[in-house]
């Protein structure tokens, strides 16, 4: 994995306590998993390995194995599983890569080119590529927060309600109701979209929010208090509720749908559905992906966002042509995803989202 920074937080299990003839009996579990989703018993995998063992001896291995918590034996099944400690070790440790063809960019490149010039289509259209490809739910969060402010303009619609409407740099355009304070004049609404728009331009929604409280607390702000709130007011409006500042698209939610195996897979769905449907933790897996270099993978209870529908996440963050991160940009499937298949996928996309946003 040395050629692909994939970073994860530290496994207890070192490669040194795992001996080459276990390596590879473990592998062929891990890899039996992925493919079938099935439970591999000794006699499968004597025939497998390279080395001549007996299935005994095999088993006396996936023993060792389960003592040390890589696999499991799911119910009375003679065959072994691998744990969600046995994947993250499988992928840190002894996962190769693979990488993509030109071929393969080049399909990718065309799928997303004709995405047009909107920030969404674009990102609709790269989460819906990456959910065909991996057959996996493709999914983008995206930090409307980071997005660099372009005008804001204050409409009153009733005496005590006003409309924000804000207008980004990429062309997207919002808009927000707030309170007005009462027997407010219409000239405070001018004054307020004039002073907003000389101190926001270019920036993030949070740098504008920093650097207008520290003019209003310094008293360098030239207008009068009942500006002052419908300023705070516009700018609480557009830059509080977590949920609100980000933004959740999944694409190929049936992907999720195919291969179910039992009665227990469907409900590891339904409670990914519902994950996803609440939007639950959504900021925290962004956050902890954002400051990655390249893909991140989550298994599992790693990711408190899936943990219950014990779920993988596989994303990468996309940035704007001065390396800002805008979000993340990946996939979400059950824990046996093509790990290596994938990974250099998620990474390519978001480096081409990357470019698209730049160029």
């Amino acid at each position: 994995m040395a050629s692909h920074d994939v970073p994860i937080g530290a496994n207890p299990i070192s490669l040194a306590q795992v001996n080459e003839r276990a390596r590879e009996i473990f592998r062929q579990i891990v890899e039996s998993y992925l493919t079938t989703g099935e439970p591999v018993g000794s006699r499968n995998i004597s025939r497998l390995i390279t080395t001549p063992l007996s299935p005994a001896s095999v088993r006396n291995v996936m023993a060792d194995l389960e003592q040390l918590g890589l696999v499991y034996a799911p119910h009375t099944s003679a065959g072994r599983l691998p744990t969600e400690l046995g994947l993250r070790f499988f992928v840190d440790a002894l996962m190769e890569i693979g990488d993509l063809s030109d071929s393969d960019r080049r399909d990718m490149e065309a799928k997303v080119a004709g995405a047009g010039k909107s920030l969404d289509a674009l990102l609709n259209e790269a989460s819906g590529m990456l959910s065909g490809l991996t057959r996996a739910a493709g999914v983008v969060l995206t930090a409307k927060s980071n997005v660099r402010l372009k005008h804001i303009e204050f409409v009153r619609l009733e005496p005590e309600r006003g409309l924000v409407v804000l207008v980004a740099d990429d062309g997207q355009v919002e808009n927000r109701i707030i309170s007005l304070p009462l027997g407010l004049p219409g000239s405070a609404l001018v004054e307020a979209t004039n002073f907003l728009n000389a101190h926001i331009r270019g920036r993030t929604l949070a740098e504008s929010r920093v650097e207008l409280e520290k003019s209003l607390e310094q008293g360098r702000a030239e207008v009068d208090a009942l500006t002052q709130k419908v300023v705070a007011a516009g700018l609480a409006s557009w830059s509080g509720g977590d949920g609100e500042d980000r933004k959740l698209i999944v694409r190929g939610h049936a992907n999720l749908l195919d291969d179910l195996h039992a009665l227990a897979d469907l409900e590891r769905v339904r409670l990914l559905f519902d994950d996803l449907e609440a939007k639950r933790g959504v900021i925290d897996l962004l956050g902890r992906a954002e400051g990655a270099e390249g893909a991140r993978i989550f298994i599992g209870s790693e990711n408190k966002l899936f943990s219950l529908s014990g779920s993988s996440t596989i994303v990468a963050p996309y940035r704007d042509g001065a390396g800002r991160i805008l979000g993340v940009i990946g996939v979400i499937g059950p824990t046996r995803l093509n790990y290596s298949r994938i990974v250099p996928m998620v990474d390519y996309t978001a480096r081409m989202v990357s470019k698209m946003l730049a160029g």
